[in-house]
């Protein structure tokens, strides 16, 4: 007998919640089987079978909160031969037209609208309940054909022309409590849904904080009371760098197969800004300072589940259409749902684009531990004098959120003076 326990998580995390189960008990196992997901503050954790057997049993629910360490369920690795020989899984070898008198003796109308329901996840379901949604007309995009609670919010307008929260899967997390009554859970197409807003006449919902989003609003709570949180703003002249991109943009898509966007000089930037002030990209340690001789960049990414800030390794010692295929790559795995913890631990600094929302000036909050994060914004035209004329120039504000435990104003100041210069003058990143 073999034990599932929860895996080292990465960095700093030390507990996760039951996602899905993908196995059931008595169903036989391969080395390499997902057998259950467990979802962090960051990534959903696959966990894997690491012997071939029948799972016995799985200790710990869908929903579960669980440390690592903790034993998820169990394998007999001697049953595997029994569970293949055993009548219940001989029979279907046998002629169809036994009616399969050993299996569980469920009325004939039921296993279809059963068997749907047990191959959809406890939030496809809540969701499902709540929308009036039928489970069993839903083809399931999970591992094995199970229905996820994305499966179930895409089809939730359709179904439903009542149904107003699934625009965004993360706001229906965890509903359940919000008024429905226990009735459309048993029901596929319970027309009951609309009695969702029931309670004070629609004008209020509740619903229960993912997992994932607790942990998010902890960390953000963290880096706020735990570091000497300020912010210093300056503005850049896109110009150059805007023409420039402009004339190369075609080309290296043509030759590279990727698109150029503003992040990469931003990153480029960032890299030989911390080169000259090594304290914004440093990070404390108990009474220490410790110093990186490197850069993993950090990009926030917004995806359905949360933000993240997955991270370039050695962006540093990258060049930028290098830089410009990672930025693609992670913000699709984001965006997927398939980031590791590798992309996502061992970041020493990060940027962040509320540019693309439309945001034209903010206060970014630290990556704790991190001490330093450069929040960009949108660009637009505004008159500024140069040389004495008034031009209308493409402006971007951009914020240096720091730690002031251990960076200075004037360091903070410089820090980005020298992104602002090295943003307007992009060719000199090229030999510097």
């Amino acid at each position: 007998m073999s034990q599932i326990k929860v895996p080292p998580l990465g960095e700093s995390i030390v507990e996760a919640t039951v996602s899905r189960w993908l196995k059931k008990e008595g169903d036989s196992i391969a080395p390499g089987d997902t057998l259950v997901e467990l979802e962090t503050d960051k990534i959903t954790v696959e966990v894997p079978a690491l012997s071939k057997g029948v799972l016995t049993k799985r200790a710990h629910a869908e929903g579960d909160v669980v440390n690592v360490g903790d034993v998820l369920g169990e394998i007999d690795e001697n049953a595997a031969v029994a569970a293949v020989a055993s009548p219940a899984a001989a029979q279907p070898a046998g002629a169809q037209a036994a009616p399969a008198a050993p299996t569980a003796p469920v009325a004939p109308s039921a296993p279809v609208e059963a068997a749907a329901e047990v191959r959809a996840s406890p939030a496809a379901k809540r969701v499902a309940a709540e929308q009036g949604v039928d489970l069993a007309s839903i083809r399931g995009t999970g591992r094995g054909g199970v229905v996820s609670k994305p499966d179930v919010v895409e089809q939730a307008p359709k179904a439903d022309a009542g149904a107003k929260a699934p625009a965004r899967a993360e706001t229906v997390a965890g509903a359940g409590g919000g008024g429905a009554t226990p009735s459309p859970g048993g029901a596929p197409r319970a027309p009951v849904a609309p009695a969702v807003p029931s309670q004070n006449g629609g004008r209020e919902t509740r619903e229960k904080m993912s997992t994932r989003r607790k942990r998010i609003a902890e960390h953000l709570l963290e880096a706020q009371h735990a570091t000497a949180h300020l912010t210093t703003f300056n503005e850049i002249d896109m110009s150059a760098v805007s023409a420039l991109r402009e004339r190369m943009r075609e080309r290296v898509e043509k030759e590279h197969a990727v698109k150029l966007t503003f992040m990469p000089f931003f990153v480029k930037a960032s890299c030989l800004a911390l080169q000259a002030y090594p304290t914004v990209n440093a990070q404390i340690d108990g009474d220490s300072i410790v110093y990186k001789h490197y850069v993993n960049m950090g990009i926030a990414v917004a995806s359905d589940a949360g933000l993240v800030v997955p991270n370039i390794k050695d962006a540093d010692r990258k060049g930028m259409i290098e830089v410009s295929r990672d930025i693609s790559a992670i913000a699709k795995r984001a965006r997927d749902g398939k980031l590791t913890m590798d992309d996502l631990t061992g970041g020493t600094f990060t940027i962040t684009n509320g540019g693309v929302f439309g945001s034209l000036v903010s206060t970014p909050i630290l990556n704790y531990p991190q001490v330093g994060i450069l929040g960009l914004h949108k660009i637009q035209d505004r008159p500024v004098a140069i040389n004495g004329v008034v031009d209308v120039r493409p402006m971007m504000y951009v914020a240096l959120s720091y730690d002031h435990r251990i960076i200075d104003g004037q360091q903070a100041v410089l820090f980005l003076v020298r992104v602002k210069e090295l943003m307007e003058d992009p060719a000199s990143m090229l030999v510097t």
